[in-house]
């Protein structure tokens, strides 16, 4: 009978393969583990490179040019010229002003 194990024609192999590719297994788990080591490692230094350089950098730049004294009404519109440039006179200006805080519609009624 074939179950038997003195029978020649039946061979008993392990699951686990040969000892050269449990060896080979091992070889290539190993070499991952040190591989990931050494990504977490990269990864650190890089980390800590970065917080050193934002820790010695300027806050914020100082400008190098002097801020307009400019104090016309500033209209984002007029500025990319979507909409036509309007000066709105001073007095009609401060009169819509009182009127707003005042509660008054911007009609005049």
């Amino acid at each position: 009978m074939a179950s038997e194990p003195d029978d020649p024609e039946v061979i008993y192999l392990s699951l686990s393969g040969t000892r050269a590719q449990s060896i080979q297994r091992l070889q290539i788990g190993l070499s991952g583990l040190a591989a990931m080591g050494l990504l977490v490692g990269l990864a650190t230094v890089i980390m800590d490179r970065a917080r050193q350089t934002d820790a010695a950098a300027v806050p914020e730049a100082a400008a190098t040019s002097a801020a307009n004294a400019d104090t016309s009404v500033n209209d984002p519109l007029a500025d990319a010229g979507v909409a036509p440039d309007v000066a709105v006179p001073a007095k009609a200006s401060s009169e819509s002003a009182q009127r707003a805080s005042n509660g008054a519609p911007a009609g005049g009624r």
